[in-house]
């Protein structure tokens, strides 16, 4: 029995890895592959199960089983070769393929008549109502005129950037380190922008206000929750302050809250939901819960920006896709969205579980990491007598794959030495072994260079 149920995960993960079975694909009924293989039921059950621990395949109630992972030769040219510690993209294994299937072609169903047309470039009517009672359960009220549907969460910062303000001011001001997309808009747009520091301790709140007093401030970016790349999350005390400090100076905040579907805790509200004035505009992403390539992203405006945004939306884009629009409404009015959000929740909490696990054996005292009990992820300081960029291209080498946050500052602004650790598109078997040749090189190096002496390395963070 147990060769025949090695035989059976070997053939079907060579078919898998190589594109024989495409993803998506529909593998063999239990029936089928116990006559195919000449072996009992329970083998044939364990076989699939054992190549879902893979992530090879996910199963589906009452349907079967079915593919996931691409053909090899389609991959990115590091993927599949080592420990990927430095996407960003979802994991293919959590992906609701199927559902989402089922949801478009509902949709095609539903809505052929709207799918094939210019739509309103605020989204769908009906859309906006469903995510207006999606938005409420994450404590952000808004009635739909206040909603508009992008085309992912780049498409509104990038907007927002470029737009005028009621204000009347120029300058942005962006948390260093912050997500480099925003920065890469901030500079092709020509943008002023100013930095103020967040550390894995937070903001100094003091410093924000001078910066909202004597600099005029169009907006404040921020990522409050699951920071990119930190990691770390703004407290409630904080998040309030920051909203009255954009109501007493008439500043704007930009709240990217990319990942608000991780959230474990119910008590975590958004800077949003603080503000009373209109100074706060919320962008959300369906990218990291959904699959990426749908581009839908939700901006929820003040009433004094709603106007300006959608005629700049509708300069550079008449509307957002219709397909995925439609599809996004039946998978969010039908509960599947929920469902499959919780289910994110407690892999990826798994994930991060396992990391915080690992580098509290296996890094040195010399090295520092905040691990969060929930998101996507941390960041790893290394001692300055170890430049991260050697650091992450050493680990290159060995099939570690990282991103140092160098990219993630503003070309005048000081930058850590610090590498990026996700745990998106890893297991808890690939983190502990990576973050065990992690610590084995930072430890070597240290044996040829005189250490940085830093108190201990790890906080599991409340």
């Amino acid at each position: 029995m147990e060769h025949k149920y090695n035989r059976i995960m070997d053939a079907f993960r060579s078919d898998i890895e190589s594109g024989v079975i495409r993803p998506g694909e529909k593998l063999p009924s239990i029936r089928e592959l116990t006559a195919r293989f000449a072996c009992s039921k329970n083998t044939a059950i364990r076989a699939y199960e054992g190549l879902e621990k893979e992530h090879l395949v996910y199963s589906v109630a009452k349907s079967g089983y079915y593919a996931v992972v691409r053909p090899a030769s389609s991959r990115g040219a590091d993927a599949g070769k080592g420990i990927d510690f430095s996407s960003a993209a979802p994991d293919p294994a959590v992906m609701p393929y199927e559902d989402f299937r089922h949801c478009m072609n509902r949709a095609i169903e539903l809505y052929k008549d709207r799918l094939f047309t210019y739509s309103d470039p605020q989204g769908f009517g009906s859309l906006r109502q469903a995510l207006r009672r999606h938005l409420a359960d994450g404590q952000v009220f808004a009635g739909p005129e206040q909603i508009s549907v992008v085309s992912g969460s780049q498409q509104a910062l990038h907007l927002l950037a470029g737009m005028p303000f009621p204000n009347g001011k120029q300058v942005v001001l962006v948390e260093q380190p912050t997500y480099p997309g925003m920065l890469r808009s901030l500079e092709l747009l020509g943008v002023t922008v100013i930095g103020i520091a967040r550390t894995d301790q937070g903001i100094d709140l003091e410093e924000l206000e001078r910066h909202f007093r004597s600099n005029p401030i169009k907006f404040f970016y921020t990522v409050p929750r699951f920071h990119n790349p930190l990691g770390t999350s703004y407290s409630q005390t904080e998040k309030e302050r920051i909203a009255q400090l954009a109501a007493a100076y008439d500043v704007y905040i930009v709240e990217d809250d990319y990942i608000a579907d991780l959230e474990t805790d119910h008590r975590a509200d958004p800077i949003y939901s603080y503000s009373d004035t209109g100074h706060v505009i919320y962008v959300k992403s369906f990218s990291k819960v959904m699959l990426p390539g749908l581009r839908l992203a939700v901006a929820v405006l003040p009433k004094a920006l709603i106007e300006t945004f959608r005629l700049f939306k509708a300069s550079t884009d008449s509307s957002t896709a219709a397909l995925s629009q439609a599809a996004l409404e039946l998978y969010l009015n039908c509960g599947m969205y929920g469902r499959h959000a919780l289910n994110m929740q407690a892999r990826y909490r798994s994930r991060m579980e396992a990391l915080n696990s690992a580098c509290k054996r296996h890094l040195p005292e010399e090295a520092r990491i905040h691990v969060p009990k929930a998101g996507l992820f941390s960041r790893l300081l290394l001692p300055g007598c170890l430049p991260a960029s050697d650091i992450g291209a050493q680990l290159k080498q060995q099939g570690i794959f990282t991103v140092p946050t160098d990219r993630c500052y503003l070309p005048a602004f000081p930058k850590d030495n610090g590498l990026r650790v996700s745990i998106i598109r890893t297991n808890e078997s690939q983190i502990e072994e990576g973050i065990e040749r992690i610590g084995r090189v930072v430890r070597k190096r240290l044996r040829h260079k005189p250490p940085l002496k830093w108190d201990p390395v790890i906080d599991w963070l409340e």
